[in-house]
């Protein structure tokens, strides 16, 4: 039997250079590039690579968290620096390795104390140019604290629909225009947040109330879909665990980095263009800035 050492190592990704972060055949994904790396490096060996939090396609994480279990005959021989820097070394451009802990043997890399999930509401072609500010603020709470989000969720079977969020925030720029959320949870349901920020954009929008919202909250059992946004304007911005201390603040970036959304309906797609460059260039300075 192997022998090895457990580590944590904190990770980015871009969500438009992979089809998710879980393995799967014949596409790139965050953990199909991260084994590749691991092969190269002869590090790699059966069940020895884990990622704490689950990203679908289009989605990108500012930081996730990875568990790698190296050969003791490795880990002897590396320090946490050169575990970054080598594992940087044999991975595409689009993901990044930011720091690596050795942390205890039984460490659950999912286990982690809370998540945070940042959304730009402009990547929802109804978001409309000018959305009222007080009514994004009057709606945010309604998701906070433990509720069922049978409506608000792709439930797989057997999950749990009952989640508690313990913040739901407006996100504003620096002119106080909404242009997102940012919504912390221990632990979040497949597509709740993508789903919440649909039914946010269709209360600025119009397209339903406050009172099918708290409905579609309250009375779980009766069936409504409240639509769900583009993957393309999700972002795990923070993550926490209690073995590792993640070199990054939970707190929410300035919203000035994003131009505002044009009025014009044709010029959506070129905006949309150019927000994804903001975000890619927010995530590439949070990574220099922080890698070890």
């Amino acid at each position: 039997m192997l022998v090895s050492d457990r580590f944590l190592v904190a990770i980015g990704y871009h969500g438009n250079s992979f089809h998710g972060s879980q393995i799967q055949p014949e596409v790139r994904t965050v953990e199909g590039s991260i084994r590749q790396a691991l092969r190269r490096l002869n590090w790699w060996s059966d069940g020895c690579l884990e990622i704490s939090s689950r990203t679908d396609s289009g989605v990108s994480a500012r930081v996730n968290l990875a568990r790698i279990d190296l050969p003791k005959a490795v880990s002897e021989k590396v320090s946490h620096e050169s575990i970054v820097n080598t594992l940087n070394d044999h991975l595409p451009v689009g993901v990044v390795a930011i720091r690596a802990r050795r942390s205890p043997s039984g460490s659950r890399v999912r286990n982690a104390s809370f998540r945070r999930y940042l959304y730009l509401l402009g990547a929802i072609e109804e978001w409309p140019s000018d959305p009222d500010p007080d009514l994004i603020s009057q709606v945010c709470p309604l998701f906070e604290g433990e509720h069922d989000f049978t409506n608000l969720s792709r439930l797989e079977e057997g999950t749990n629909p009952i989640r508690t969020v313990d913040d739901c925030s407006p996100w504003f720029s620096g002119d106080g225009r909404p242009i997102g959320f940012s919504i912390r949870s221990r632990s979040f349901i497949w597509n709740q947040v993508r789903r919440i920020a649909s039914s946010i954009s269709g209360i600025a929008s119009g397209r339903i109330g406050i009172p099918d919202l708290k409905a579609a909250i309250e009375e779980p059992h009766e069936r409504v879909d409240l639509g769900r946004a583009p993957a393309s304007g999700l972002v795990l911005w923070s993550i926490s665990h209690p073995d590792f201390e993640m070199p990054m603040p939970d707190k929410p970036p300035p919203g000035q980095n994003f131009t505002g959304r044009p009025p014009e309906p044709r010029d959506y797609r070129r905006w949309m263009a150019m927000a994804g460059y903001e975000m890619s260039s927010l995530l590439e300075r949070e990574w220099l800035s922080r890698i070890e």
